[in-house]
């Protein structure tokens, strides 16, 4: 397969981190004298950012949204990898699909600053030509400015490059964009009736589709 731009979202396609990011949640409620949710309810707020995140979480209750994300953002700081594993397969494929020739990227909504650093203490970031975050460009997805900056970056055509996730966001970014999009199944997201051109089960299958047996 001729060189790709393969532009990965981060939380539910590279990493599992939904039991860091519901104690950093349950931290900003028990903070504000609100009960803990359970990690499924949390799961389903993320994929829109840190603030959609807080303000999904706070379900309607009297709380200034504004405090309640400088608390959760103080502690998930912190605590950014106690809980959080790459999923299986992908340490090797990203070396895999790099030793094959392909270009790599990050994109997520999640802000930028804790995104490098997790992809550094997993020491995976060496693999990416570009690790953008929320605040590093001016809209998050599904507004296409992220991955304009990854095609910039690597003077790839748009017809070489994926946007590769689990969320609806993911999906919606690739569209907005004019690229290919890939859904990993194994991730925490939804689709949500966008239909993208390929669907991967596992990171080593979106792998084995890259690179060949």
């Amino acid at each position: 397969m001729k060189t790709q731009l393969l532009i990965f979202d981060l939380d539910g396609t590279l990493i599992d981190s939904r039991a860091d990011l519901a104690a950093g949640i349950n931290h900003m409620r028990d903070r504000f004298g609100l009960a803990s949710l359970p990690l499924e309810a949390v799961s389903g707020y993320v994929g829109d950012g840190v603030r959609k995140l807080v303000e999904r979480s706070l379900q309607g209750a009297k709380v200034d949204v504004d405090d309640a994300l400088q608390v959760n953002k103080d502690y998930y700081l912190s605590h950014l990898t106690v809980h959080t594993f790459m999923y299986p397969g992908v340490e090797e494929g990203l070396r895999h699909l790099v030793e094959a020739g392909h270009q790599l990227a990050v994109l997520t909504n999640k802000p930028g600053d804790p995104s490098r650093s997790i992809l550094q203490h997993f020491n995976v970031d060496h693999y990416f030509t570009s690790i953008i975050g929320g605040g590093d460009v001016e809209n998050l997805k599904p507004e296409p400015d992220g991955i304009l900056q990854c095609l910039r970056t690597t003077g790839m055509d748009p017809a070489r490059a994926w946007m590769i996730g689990d969320h609806c966001t993911d999906l919606a970014v690739a569209r907005n964009a004019g690229i290919k999009s890939a859904f990993v199944r194994y991730g925490f997201g939804e689709e949500r009736g966008i239909e993208p051109s390929a669907y991967f089960a596992s990171f080593t299958e979106l792998v084995g589709y890259f690179v060949g047996p």
